[in-house]
């Protein structure tokens, strides 16, 4: 069922409501109150030969509006407080209608609604005072009522933290673990955790405890996406193309509990368009998304529910990114 605006935006204020983070009138925007994506700007350093992330991160939203979300933070900073390379932190939930985010100011990370609204300050122990955000991913949970604050790459060591904004409650998930997002209910993270001996083990783990994993075959292990539904078992398992031997990207569906693996299905797609997002919904559709579009050129991002009997995909939504963008990030990544 497709929602007016003006219901679609009472519905997400009922949500973002539960959240402690309720829109007011003043703040309130008109027009749809759901962003596809984000992206900040690229700038040039003419004497290094360098880009980096100018400006502020600009929201796309389902109505084609575009909203500058001005007290971002353009870069990260390390644990002295020196500007990284990277650009500022910034996620989008999967329903598009709550943001988190790097504060330009402080560095803090806060939480509010697409369309404006006063800003949920989360506790500046949810960061590293030793490594600053540099290297830290944000992940939100499909209806942003969580946050998923990850460090990566050298500082992998740092345990995430799964908060809940409207408590402020905290747990943590494992340092070595490579996650892979949210379930499609937000009642689990999905993450991966490679063993000594060449093997890995998935694991769901549950944000009110305990938690499900295996040890998969080696197509789950190397898969291009893992996803995770919401009864915290199911994992749509993705498959990379093969150009070379013209093999369509392929899709496979995993139990966690009992180990099943389906025989699959190959993806409606040409071979060089394996997604690079996927994700199911409540409701227990899957979506993927496809992106066209190298560095400096316009990025063109298809929105595709895929039929996980056939694999046949029907696309539901398409926009484009600004070429000029030093990074983006669209909803549910």
């Amino acid at each position: 069922m497709r929602h007016t605006s003006a219901t679609a935006a009472l519905l997400a204020t009922a949500v973002i409501g539960g959240l402690g983070i309720i829109p007011t009138a003043a703040h309130a925007q008109a027009g749809s109150s759901e962003a596809r994506a984000a992206w900040i700007k690229s700038c040039a350093d003419k004497k290094n030969e360098t880009t980096y992330a100018c400006g502020h991160w600009q929201l796309v939203m389902r109505d084609g509006r575009k909203i500058a979300v001005k007290d971002t933070a353009a870069n990260g900073i390390d644990g002295k407080g020196r500007k990284v390379e990277y650009a500022g932190l910034f996620a989008i939930s999967g329903d598009g209608h709550v943001i988190a985010y790097e504060r330009a100011r402080d560095h803090r990370i806060v939480v509010r609604g697409t369309t404006g609204g006063p800003v949920k300050v989360l506790a500046a122990s949810l960061v590293s005072k030793r490594y600053g955000t540099d290297s830290v991913s944000l992940y939100l949970s499909p209806k942003g009522d969580k946050l998923l604050i990850d460090y990566t790459g050298d500082h992998e060591r740092v345990p995430g933290k799964v908060v809940t904004i409207a408590t402020g409650k905290v747990v943590q998930v494992p340092a070595m673990d490579e996650v892979r997002g949210f379930s499609a209910d937000g009642g689990e993270v999905l993450t991966k955790d490679y063993k000594g001996d060449n093997t890995s083990t998935l694991i769901a783990y549950r944000v009110d405890g305990g938690s499900v994993k295996r040890t998969p075959p080696q197509v789950v292990a190397n898969a291009a996406l893992t996803t995770l539904a919401a009864d915290g078992k199911t994992v749509a398992v993705i498959i990379s193309g093969d150009e070379e031997a013209k093999k369509a990207p392929r899709l496979r569906i995993y139990d966690l509990e009992t180990g099943d693996l389906s025989t699959g299905v190959d993806l409606a797609l040409k071979p060089a368009q394996t997604p690079y997002l996927a994700r199911w919904s409540g409701d227990g559709q899957l979506t993927v998304l496809v992106q066209s579009g190298d560095d400096d050129t316009t990025a063109v991002v298809r929105v595709l529910t895929v039929n996980v009997r056939t694999g046949a995909v029907t696309q539901t939504d398409r926009y484009s990114i600004s070429k000029t963008r030093y990074a983006f990030s669209v909803a549910g990544e």
